[in-house]
């Protein structure tokens, strides 16, 4: 056999050895996870959602600087942080393709901010909601300094109309400073945005990982 058959025998094989354990092995191990089913309620987790919500989210870039995944307590301060009360597994990401796991922070984790507890800055400031509710998103969005004075993510003011109001404000107006007889109200962007901030929940038990000792217990 000649060198050069040789340097190309070596070349298959390292690229053969680099496909099998890269990818079909990954794809053996966890290519075929389906929900996991509570025997006694018959609950599966996780479950498809929200998915125009999730395209707005991809549009707007809010990946950029936000991730979904909690590391465990060997490779980060997720949990602590109150994160989320254990760390995420492939399982938890089945049916969002490609999952946002991000790969930097500026603003906090997103993976949990759905849930009662997500308590990222209420740990530290009692004084600021554990939870974040619709109302509380539409500000945000629209005005982010108004609810976190240092915040540094950008206004999404596009994603609202300025109405007019006729009889009486709508129930999703917002409050903030405007011209009389006006109000800010979310289009159909910021309100599927909304909703799928707000169907962020990955804290459901899973037998694949135990929530560490310590962490905090998810909402019921």
């Amino acid at each position: 056999m000649s060198r050069s058959s040789y340097l190309f025998t070596g070349i298959f094989g390292t690229f053969a050895l680099s496909c099998l354990a890269l990818v079909v092995v990954p794809q053996v191990q966890i290519g075929n996870l389906q929900p996991q089913v509570d025997p006694e309620s018959g609950e599966a987790y996780p479950i498809a959602n929200a998915r125009k919500g999730r395209d707005v989210y991809a549009a707007e870039g809010c990946f950029y600087c936000h991730s979904q995944q909690i590391r465990d307590e060997q490779n980060g301060l997720d949990i602590e942080r109150g994160w989320g009360p254990r760390r995420t597994v492939a399982r938890d990401y089945i049916f969002t393709n490609p999952p946002f796991l991000g790969t930097m922070r500026l603003g906090p984790d997103l993976t949990n901010v759905g849930t009662a507890d997500w308590r990222n800055e209420a740990k530290e400031d009692p004084r600021k909601p554990a939870r974040r509710n619709a109302a509380w998103h539409y500000l945000h969005l629209y005005q982010p300094t108004s609810v976190v004075t240092e915040s540094n993510m950008p206004p999404y003011r596009y994603l609202f109309d300025l109405r007019k109001i006729g009889g009486e404000r709508s129930l999703d107006a917002l409050n903030v400073p405007t011209k009389a007889g006006y109000e800010v109200v979310p289009k159909a962007e910021a309100k599927e945005l909304v909703s799928y901030l707000l169907s962020l929940d990955r804290t459901h038990p899973l037998n694949e990982v135990k929530a560490p000792a310590g962490a905090p217990a998810p909402a019921k």
